[in-house]
C-alpha cells in the first residue's frame, strides 16, 4: 500500500518502520504510536531525503524532547563554530537542530547537516528568504516564499516553522492591544512588514494549501510559527497572542486533512501562573497537536541567565502538556550564543525537559535517577560520574578539592550523612577523632 507520510501510513492502518524505531525508544507499542500519529497526537518529522536520521517522536505520552537553535548571522559568519556547536548538541542529547542562519547562501551548510545528522533538522524558510532569493523584502512575491520553502523541503529538512498565522485580522488584534514588546518573532515580524508594506494577504496564509502540497511531497511536519508570541511577561495571554493560536487550530486541521503532521509553537515570555492554562488553551484549541515551547522565560530581568529563567518556564510547560522545548541559552537577548553558550542551554533544557517526564510517568523515565540513587547510597563516585548526563564537569568538580577520604566528598568529610548512615547500619561506630 502506497503512502506519502507518516499520517498517511497511520490513517491507512500501516506500522512504519519509523514508527517501530520510535515506539522502542519510548517503551512502547508500536500499534500505540500509530494510532497518537493517525490522531495528530504525535509526529514523526522525517523528511524522506534525511537519510542519517534516527527518528524521534514528538507528542502525547512521550519524553518531551529538546530542540537546539545555532546558524551563522551577518555579524558572526563562522561555519566552523557552527559545526563545533553541532557536535555538542549530539554529544549532550539533542533530538532536534534548527538551523537559523539568516545571511548570505546557507545550502551548503544545511546540506552538510543533514548529511550527517542523527538528529531532525528545521529551518524557518522565512529567514532564508532574502538571503536565499537576493531580493529586498518588498521586492519578494508570494510565488518566492514558496520556492525557498520547495527548496528547503527539497534538501531533507524535516520541519519547518511556518508564521501562516499571522493573517490580517491577528494583526488587526495585535494593532489594537498596544503591546510593551510589539512583534519579537524575527520571521513575525519580517511578514508584518511584507504585509504592512505591500497591503497584501500574509501569503503563507492565503497560499497555505500550496505550501501543504510541497510538505507533503516530502513527509515535511509543519511547526505553525507564533508570530505574536509575547516578547515579556506584561504581553502574554493577550488578544494577539490567542487570536493567532486560534488561528492555528484551524490550519492545524486544514493540514491534517492533507495528511501533513503538525505542531504548534508557543509563548515566548510568561509568569509562572499562566503556564499551565497557556498549555491546556493550546491542546484545547489546537485539537491535541504537539506543542513546541521557547520557554516560556518566567522573568525578563535575567539577561546571562535565561537559560534559568527558560528552564523554569519549560519545566512547569511540559509538566502539563508541553511535548518539545527550544532551549535557551546564557546569551538570550544578547548576542550569537558561543559553544559554551549552547552547552549550558542544553544542559538546562534537559533537565527541565526530564524533570517533567517524571512530573508526567513517562515510561522509565525514573530509571537513571534510581541507579544515581543507588550508587549515591553506596558513594559509588564512578558509578555516579557513569549516570551523570555531563559526567565530565560532575567529575572535575570532585576532583578539583579532593577530600581526605574518597568514601565523600569535601563539603562535608567524615561527616557526610550518607556515610554515617551506612556505618550505622552495617553495625559500626562512627568516629571522627580516631584516625583509622
Amino acid at each position: 500500500m502506497e503512502y506519502k507520510t507518516q499520517m498517511e501510513a497511520a490513517k491507512k492502518g500501516i506500522i512504519t518502520k519509523e514508527m517501530r524505531i520510535v515506539a522502542e525508544k519510548e517503551y512502547l507499542d508500536p500499534e500505540q504510536i500509530r494510532e497518537k500519529v493517525a490522531l495528530g497526537q504525535v509526529a514523526i518529522p522525517c523528511n524522506v531525503r534525511h537519510t542519517s536520521i534516527s527518528p524521534e517522536g514528538i507528542g502525547s505520552g512521550l519524553r518531551t524532547k529538546i530542540n537546539v537553535n545555532l546558524g551563522i548571522s551577518g555579524d558572526c559568519r563562522d561555519y566552523t563554530q557552527e559545526f563545533e556547536k553541532v557536535k555538542i548538541a549530539l554529544r549532550y542529547g539533542a533530538e532536534a537542530i534548527m538551523d537559523l542562519s539568516n545571511y548570505g547562501k546557507t545550502n551548503t551548510f544545511r546540506q552538510q547537516l543533514i548529511e550527517m545528522s542523527p538528529a531532525m533538522i528545521g529551518t524557518v524558510p522565512m529567514y532564508d528568504a532574502i538571503g536565499y532569493l537576493e531580493k529586498d523584502l518588498l521586492e519578494i512575491t508570494a510565488e518566492d516564499f514558496l520556492k525557498v520553502v520547495e527548496a528547503h523541503a527539497k534538501e531533507g529538512v524535516d520541519f519547518m516553522t511556518i508564521h501562516a498565522g499571522i493573517n490580517r485580522r491577528c494583526v488587526e488584534a495585535f494593532k489594537r492591544q498596544k503591546r510593551k514588546m510589539n512583534i519579537v518573532s524575527r520571521g513575525g515580524s519580517l511578514l508584518f512588514a511584507w504585509m504592512e508594506m505591500t497591503g497584501n494577504e500574509n501569503p503563507f496564509y492565503e497560499h497555505y494549501d500550496q505550501v501543504l502540497e510541497i510538505l507533503r511531497e516530502y513527509d515535511v511536519t509543519i511547526s505553525l510559527g507564533d508570530a505574536l508570541r509575547p516578547g515579556c511577561i506584561d504581553d502574554s495571554s493577550d488578544a494577539g497572542q490567542i487570536s493567532e493560536l486560534i488561528e492555528l487550530g484551524n490550519l492545524t486541521k486544514r493540514a491534517w486533512e492533507k495528511d501533513v503532521q503538525v505542531m504548534v509553537e508557543g509563548p515566548g515570555h510568561m509568569a509562572m501562573n499562566e503556564i499551565a492554562a497557556n498549555m491546556q488553551m493550546e491542546k484545547r484549541l489546537c485539537h491535541g497537536a504537539p506543542f513546541y515551547v521557547l520557554g516560556p522565560l518566567v522573568t525578563d530581568i535575567f539577561p546571562g541567565y535565561d537559560h534559568i529563567t527558560s528552564a523554569i518556564g519549560g519545566a512547569i510547560a511540559a509538566a502539563n502538556g508541553a511535548d518539545f522545548l527550544c532551549y535557551v541559552t546564557p546569551a538570550e537577548h544578547l548576542r550569537l550564543p558561543d559553544a559554551g553558550d549552547v552547552k549550558e542551554g542544553i544542559i538546562a533544557s534537559r533537565i527541565a525537559a526530564h524533570a517533567a517526564d517524571i512530573a508526567k510517568g513517562v515510561p522509565h523515565a525514573r530509571d537513571l535517577d534510581a541507579k544515581m540513587a543507588q550508587a549515591r547510597h553506596k558513594v559509588d563516585w564512578d558509578a555516579m560520574f557513569e549516570v551523570a548526563v555531563d559526567p565530565d564537569k560532575a567529575r572535575t568538580y570532585f576532583e578539583s578539592t579532593p577530600p581526605a577520604d574518597r568514601h565523600t566528598c569535601s563539603m562535608c568529610g567524615k561527616m557526610c550523612a550518607v556515610r554515617t548512615t551506612n556505618l550505622i547500619l552495617e553495625g559500626k561506630k562512627v568516629e571522627f577523632c580516631t584516625e583509622k
